[in-house]
């Protein structure tokens, strides 16, 4: 009788979670503000890709940072969501798919932002949060859920090749022929999927073997590691060229090069 009480009391977050997202459905979007000048210097002083872009490209990167908020949306669970927050998620979700002009977040209705990191059963206080970001399944489908800390930290450290939501939006891109296996075949081109795959194998038993600087995170399996790579090929292109060139080269083929200014 104990043990069922216990085990009902750790089910209870769990539980609200669930019967957030079924009546969360029922709300309608908000507007979208249109982009100002301030919202165009928060770009210019966290996004790199979109700095690099031209203004024909940097115009067409807010159209659809525009399309995707009007679509999407974002909740704050006990924290409060602020314009910098709107715009590093929606750069988070294009900088994948921006060279891919007809492509939508179909699998994404909403992004719940929690104010650090969470637990598997989305508790946000206690032991075991160690979770940053997550994209739901089950249940939870067509969500995701993101650290604010760690969503302003992927934009405003850049010291190292992390961007836990470009991880989980490339998540959602693999997700989307129905498979998390890091194989996104609307991306990759039949011919280079047997590359690709050599490729994940390769890198893999280095990190197994300590002899490399991709996150350790990669060497979970073959979903991760296409989400870790993918994080430092749009975080630090530079230094993914120059450490790993036949990565880079497979990863550019993926997502398509961004046109220079």
């Amino acid at each position: 009788m104990v043990e069922n009480k216990i085990l009902f009391i750790a089910a209870i977050p769990a539980i609200l979670f669930l019967l957030y997202i079924v009546f969360s459905k029922k709300r309608t979007l908000k507007p979208v503000h249109p982009f100002n000048d301030e919202d165009r210097s928060l770009l210019r002083q966290y996004v790199d890709i979109y700095n690099e872009l031209h203004d024909e490209k940097q115009v067409e990167f807010e159209n659809r940072m525009q399309r995707f908020l009007s679509a999407t949306r974002i909740t704050g669970i006990n924290t409060e969501i602020e314009r910098m927050d709107e715009l590093f998620i929606a750069a988070s979700a294009i900088i994948p798919i921006l060279n891919f002009p007809r492509w939508e977040y179909i699998n994404l209705n909403e992004v719940l932002l929690y104010p650090g990191s969470f637990g598997e059963n989305f508790n946000q206080d206690g032991a075991g949060r160690t979770m940053a970001g997550v994209v739901g399944d089950g249940p939870y489908q067509n969500i995701m859920i993101l650290s604010k800390d760690a969503l302003r930290d992927g934009f405003i450290n850049k010291s190292q090749p992390h961007n836990t939501a470009i991880h989980e939006f490339v998540h959602l891109i693999d997700k989307t022929d129905g498979a998390v296996d890091g194989v996104p075949e609307f991306l990759l081109s039949k011919q280079y999927v047997l590359p690709w795959l050599n490729m994940i194998r390769q890198k893999i038993e280095e990190i197994r073997l300590n002899d490399s600087d991709i996150n350790p995170y990669g060497a979970t399996n073959e979903a991760e590691f296409l989400a870790v790579v993918s994080e430092y090929f749009f975080v630090r292109p530079d230094l993914l060229q120059e450490r790993h060139p036949e990565l880079y080269e497979l990863l550019s083929k993926m997502f398509g090069q961004y046109e220079k200014v």
